[in-house]
């Protein structure tokens, strides 16, 4: 059965390199870009906004579930050594709960969308900074588990290959 697996790569993947950042980034950047656009939209008055804001949030909760099936497919694959298993442990859990959180918030938003689509109350802002928030810690750990500790790169897959790292 193990036949019919593709072999994995120099990156230790089946495929030519890792998908999670790339669909990551788009979740980042309209998860983002959405809060702006309500923070503007309800100082401004500007109703557009909040639409533009709105379907930001729709396609990144759709996007967030595809990131984060990558993310442990890549993660399970990457063959974490000590000293990088908690902070991979984190950025997990952490993207799992925002998968949960901007599902959440965009249930919120789209309440409030169809009460009135002309405006968003205070207390939806502050969930969107917190949200903001968590996503630029999750970009924190993600950068470190590339920058720091190398997962998926050449150099670190071939030490864990020959047993450097464990």
């Amino acid at each position: 059965m193990l036949d019919y697996l593709p072999s994995l790569n120099d990156h230790n993947l089946p495929y030519p390199d890792t998908i999670h950042p790339i669909v990551v980034h788009f979740v980042i950047a309209m998860v983002l870009f959405a809060f702006v656009c309500d923070a503007i939209g309800y100082f401004t008055k500007n109703a557009r906004l909040h639409e533009v804001a709105w379907w930001n949030l729709f396609f990144a909760t759709i996007s967030i579930f595809i990131a984060v099936l990558f993310g442990q497919v890549e993660a399970g694959l990457s063959e974490p050594y000590d000293a990088v298993e908690s902070v991979l442990n984190l950025h997990t859990l952490l993207g799992w709960t925002l998968s949960a959180v901007i599902t959440a918030i965009t249930a919120w938003r789209y309440i409030l969308r169809a009460k009135d689509p002309l405006k968003v109350p205070l207390p939806f802002l502050g969930a969107g900074l917190l949200l903001t928030l968590l996503v630029c810690y999750q970009v924190y750990l993600g950068d470190e588990l590339v920058w720091v500790y190398g997962l998926h790169t050449v150099p670190v897959v071939e030490a864990i290959r020959e047993g450097v790292l464990q």
